[in-house]
């Protein structure tokens, strides 16, 4: 089964495609059928009449985005109800499916370094601390993310850490996860390790050498502090 942030990824950039595109009722379209839905189905789930959609379709109408929104949704139900074989096929292509990745989200108003440590009941370890915003997280399983990831691997994961904090869990002394984002040309502001067992006085170095925040979370285990990022999403949605 895909994950939540897998399926939450590929819904926005199925709506970024039809928004984006020049012909929105031929986008729409071209998902639908992708997903092999008929519009009679799509037009059960949504509770509207097939007639609406066609409309869509054709461009005799012209969606909002809130309704873009509710036709994307209305997809990935149908295509949950057969057990996503299109999403996990999209996720492969996007290569959004790393197994090491916990959970996903992405804050719909920045918060700032103050209220992730807050969140994560966190302890500051810089000399000095770069205030930056922070638009969205990443929980990373680092010993599955060792284990699985080749170099170019990773440098595809990096590229979903700009502006979002990476949240390394099963950490020992945060000493390999520095070394490897030393020398990545892709560098998250913020860096938090949950429990770690000690700290590498190399990886504060290195942290403050290249500009990152390293918070240690001192949360019970791995399931309270998805949940507290959860919250904290939700809260700034609000």
């Amino acid at each position: 089964m895909a994950s939540d942030y897998v399926i939450e990824l590929i819904a926005k950039r199925i709506a970024g495609d039809i928004v984006w595109s020049s012909n929105i009722g031929l986008s729409m379209k071209k998902w639908r059928e992708m997903f092999g839905i008929s519009q009679a189905e799509l037009a059960r789930v949504l509770g509207i009449s097939q007639t609406v959609i066609a409309d869509y379709e054709r461009s005799r109408r012209q969606p909002g985005s809130a309704f873009v929104k509710k036709f994307v949704q209305g997809l990935i139900e149908i295509d949950e109800r057969r057990g996503f074989k299109v999403i996990s096929e999209l996720s492969k292509s996007f290569t959004l499916n790393f197994p090491f990745i916990m959970d996903m989200r992405d804050f719909e108003t920045p918060v700032c370094f103050d209220e992730l440590t807050i969140a994560v009941d966190g302890i500051p370890l810089n000399s000095t601390i770069n205030l930056k915003k922070i638009y969205g997280y990443v929980v990373v399983d680092s010993l599955t993310a060792i284990t699985s990831l080749s170099g170019m691997e990773f440098y595809q994961f990096l590229s979903l850490v700009f502006n979002r904090v990476i949240v390394f869990t099963k950490v020992t002394s945060g000493r390999s996860p520095m070394i490897a984002l030393k020398i990545s040309p892709v560098k998250p502001d913020v860096v938090v390790f949950h429990k770690p067992l000690k700290m590498d006085p190399l990886s504060i170095d290195l942290a403050d050498r290249e500009g990152i925040n390293v918070i240690v979370s001192t949360k019970r285990n791995e399931e309270e502090l998805i949940k507290s990022l959860r919250t904290l999403v939700h809260s700034k949605s609000l």
